[in-house]
């Protein structure tokens, strides 16, 4: 029979995963997870809800880094300024989690751990250099987010493990970042290809750092350290974007599906990746 069991610390939630006789799931935000319950994907034994756990669904900065609890929702996200403000790109992500009323419980620790090659707020998050600060029986531990999928439907946590929050950096000055999709129709579908992308100018405009990640083109999302070093050294010139673009295209490791074939996905892959730069580079003059 499956129980259910609603914690009011990390101590607590972490005791009870480790003392867990059988298989156990994390609820967060639980729009994947109860689609899996009804259909029989996943079957626990026991359902620990997170979301009585002080802080967890809380959105706060604190020397110019933000601190998003694990459970916090897409329109909580969504309606932070000082967020959108700093990340772009990240609340532009989070907010393509689901329908409007997906967004009242979908959150970035769920998107994350059901670990899908397509999830839309992995590759913003990772191109933010975005960490997760993991608590378990061993006590806490903090991984970049790149670090949590390690496959479709994996992910490196163990048993007595969950997330409790995340932390994007503090920003550099003339910095900005983006988040595009591409999918097959106007709205709330599964991406083809994902890309994030986030730039830092100096003060003539040229790029000084970048990251370039690309979702659902390879078992997980990735970083593609080429992309970002043909940005870096340059202005949003044409030399620098097609360097981007094939560097993108040789990055993609993707399947065939209904979605896409592997040329396709490939060949869109480039060209998303060339515009969510533009946008990450206007982004930033604006702010230099």
């Amino acid at each position: 029979m499956l129980s259910y069991t609603a914690p009011s610390t990390v101590e607590e939630a972490v005791r009870i995963l480790a003392g867990a006789s059988g298989p156990a799931k994390v609820l967060s935000g639980g729009t994947d997870l109860l689609v899996q319950l009804r259909s029989g994907r996943a079957k626990p034994d026991l359902i620990v809800d997170i979301k009585n756990i002080s802080g967890i669904s809380d959105i706060r900065e604190q020397d110019g880094v933000f601190i998003i609890g694990a459970a916090t929702p897409g329109a909580v996200i969504g309606e932070c300024e000082a967020l959108r403000q700093a990340w772009p790109g990240v609340v532009e992500a989070a907010k393509l989690i689901g329908s409007t009323q997906v967004q009242g419980r979908a959150s970035l620790a769920g998107n994350l751990c059901n670990a899908s090659p397509a999830a839309d707020s992995v590759p913003a998050l990772i191109a933010a250099r975005a960490t997760c600060v993991v608590a378990g029986a061993k006590g806490r531990r903090e991984v970049p987010v790149e670090s949590i999928p390690t496959g479709p439907g994996r992910t490196c946590l163990r048993p007595d493990e969950f997330i409790v929050e995340f932390h994007l950096p503090k920003r550099p000055p003339h910095s900005a970042d983006t988040y595009l999709r591409f999918i097959p129709r106007t709205e709330m579908d599964i991406a083809v290809v994902g890309v994030g992308v986030s730039v830092t100018l100096d003060t003539r405009g040229v790029c000084t750092e970048a990251s370039v990640v690309l979702g659902a083109v390879a078992p997980t999302a990735i970083l593609v350290p080429e992309a970002a070093a043909a940005l870096v050294g340059h202005n949003c010139d044409e030399t620098a974007l097609s360097e981007l673009e094939q560097a993108a295209r040789r990055a993609c490791k993707p399947i065939n599906d209904k979605r896409g074939t592997i040329e396709y996905r490939t060949k869109v892959a480039g060209v998303m990746a060339r515009r969510a730069a533009v946008i990450a580079y206007e982004r930033a003059e604006e702010r230099r």
